[in-house]
């Protein structure tokens, strides 16, 4: 079942002026630190601004708000670190094989989260629009992604077609031999 998320109110950090803020988050990332000292650090600040006692951070709502901080640093390494390896797996690929990886794990994913959904639980229209539409999506992805890759083909083989024309003029080969060169590179793309 999924974490209902709500708006909710605003948290005393989030009302913090972004200097604040932001020597807080330098804070939380430095691990010299404990959260106590941390916590002293911008109460200090708050009352250096004169932003009163009501803005002082408590012991909770730090820790609540660091751990918070904490969760989503973890995802965002963990996305770097998977997007690192597989670009160093496919670094020299072309750009259409990290394009169609890209699309088979949205599709796992997808695949994950539909069967994820409780058989007994019937799926609103509103929500089976939406994996429609998704899986549409997806596929037009796909779609677009062929065509660019054989435009790009079409592209490198008129390229090289008109290359070799040049290579084969110059070394004195006739023209129906150039000819047919350029026709046998054509005719892969």
């Amino acid at each position: 079942m999924r974490e209902k998320s709500t708006r909710g109110r605003p948290s005393k950090i989030d009302l913090l002026p972004q200097d604040i803020r932001d020597q807080l988050h330098q804070l939380l990332r430095d691990k010299r630190h404990t959260q106590e000292d941390i916590r002293e650090a911008v109460n200090e600040l708050i009352d250096q601004n004169g932003l009163g006692e009501d803005m002082k951070l408590s012991r909770t709502g730090l820790n609540r708000y660091a751990s918070r901080m904490e969760t989503i640093g973890a995802r965002i390494r963990e996305a770097r670190e998977v997007s690192e390896a597989w670009v160093a797996k496919l670094g020299d690929a072309p750009t259409t094989d990290i394009g169609k990886l890209v699309q088979e794990m949205v599709r796992a994913i997808a695949f994950d989260q539909v069967m994820d959904v409780d058989v007994t639980q019937k799926m609103s229209p509103k929500e089976l629009n939406q994996w429609a539409l998704f899986a549409q999506r997806i596929e037009q992805a796909a779609m677009i992604s062929h065509k660019r890759e054989k435009e790009i083909r079409s592209a490198f083989a008129t390229e090289a077609a008109e290359v070799a024309d040049r290579v084969v003029k110059s070394a004195g080969l006739s023209k129906e031999t150039a000819e047919e060169i350029k026709r046998s590179i054509l005719g892969i793309a």
